[in-house]
């Protein structure tokens, strides 16, 4: 179409990518072939072997890249995969400079897999930029983030990110899965990879375990290409057609859920068994006006934190309505407890100067009717 380029959010995700498509064969087809027949020696085709190029994953791939405002886009078999896929890109001796309050399999990942290695690595709170400065070796080719965090929803300054990683020939990779491309695309503030694990939100049904990779970069492009071919962490095609349709209606299933968590937030502030809320829009958030110049909105996860410790297991184990699980970004609500569930792998006395305390309680709101969530919760509360 020749509007693509041009076309609004809500639109590109629900007519994506045509490509020359006719107009009556607008629908995309799922294509479960492995191996393509050669159709002339010597010549490379665009289908060969499906774990270099298959038709639905690419058209996955084109769709989520254009919803980041990207060039290049790569789908994997989750949000760890990509994260992993990426980071293959630096080797034995390279060192990176990570947020300290960022998802747990990436900690896990990079602390206990990529160290052995060679990796070496700096945790700091990047939401003051002086950290990342202060954290910058010879050796450093990488700043890693996440915008808001998980779980604490800090913010951290995309912009003055990149222009420390300028002076210094750094990469940035954020991870954008808290966000989604509707309310926040960190490539247009000049971040050179973006990833989601598209399990969350854009898949939205708790139903398939996906990852993406993005970049208007050719050459870090072709860097993670090879990793995608070399170690085949793929998604299926049947997983690509499911989170293609799950696409459509992104827009609507985020400004849902984010209705319903600024109500529940609203519930929290007035409760007295409550003691502390993160989100990266309350005035408590000392980054909340960086977020309102990098987003259009807080999202719909939130953390909070009890005032008596020991009533957390009666909390969780109260909920009628929300469910106790991990993940988050589907129509259902979820509730976690990141000490023991997202960062359990992580050191205790890591966690505690992190903040990860065992009252702290997080919630990935789904858009069930409000009434009932809060009815819910307040009953959870008061056990």
């Amino acid at each position: 179409m020749e509007c693509e380029s041009v076309m609004k959010f809500e639109t590109k995700t629900i007519h994506g990518i045509r490509k020359g498509k006719k107009r009556e064969l607008w629908g995309t087809n799922v294509n479960f072939a492995s191996t393509f027949p050669v159709a002339e020696f010597g010549v490379t085709q665009e289908f060969e072997y499906s774990r270099v190029s298959a038709p639905t994953r690419n058209e996955l791939e084109e769709i989520l890249a254009a919803l980041e405002n990207g060039k290049y886009g790569y789908a994997f078999s989750s949000g760890m995969a990509t994260t992993t896929s990426v980071f293959t890109m630096f080797k034995a001796g390279d060192h990176i400079i990570l947020g300290q309050d960022i998802y747990g399999g990436t900690y896990r990942i990079v602390h206990d897999i990529y160290s052995k290695f060679g990796l070496e690595y700096t945790f700091v709170d990047t939401t003051d930029l002086d950290n990342i400065r202060n954290a910058i070796k010879k050796n450093t080719k990488a700043i890693f983030i996440e915008t808001p965090s998980n779980p604490l929803l800090d913010v951290t300054d995309m912009r003055g990110v990149v222009e420390i990683a300028k002076e210094h020939n750094l990469i940035t990779i954020a991870d954008n899965t808290f966000m989604t491309p509707y309310l926040q695309k960190p490539l247009d503030f000049g971040i050179d990879i973006v990833i989601h694990s598209a399990t969350k939100f854009l898949s939205g049904h708790h139903d398939l375990l996906a990852g993406v990779a993005i970049t208007n970069d050719e050459e870090l492009a072709e860097k993670i290409k090879f990793s995608q071919v070399a170690a085949g962490a793929l998604i299926s095609p049947f997983d690509s057609w499911l989170l293609m349709r799950s696409l459509k209606t992104l827009k609507l299933r985020v400004e849902a859920a984010q209705r319903n968590a600024e109500k529940l937030i609203e519930f929290f502030q007035s409760h007295d068994a409550v003691d502390k809320i993160y989100y990266p829009t309350l005035d408590t958030n000392k980054g909340k006006k960086i977020h309102e110049s990098q987003a259009t909105g807080g999202g719909s996860v939130f953390s909070f934190t009890l005032k008596d410790d020991s009533k957390v297991k009666t909390f969780f184990e109260s909920l009628k309505v929300a469910l106790f699980a991990a993940s988050l970004g589907g129509a259902e609500t979820l509730v976690t407890h990141p000490s023991t569930i997202t960062h359990a792998e992580m050191p205790d006395e890591e966690k505690e100067a992190r903040g990860f305390t065992n009252s702290l309680i997080r919630i990935a709101v789904g858009f069930e009717n409000i009434d009932d969530l809060i009815e819910d919760f307040k009953q959870a509360l008061e056990k």
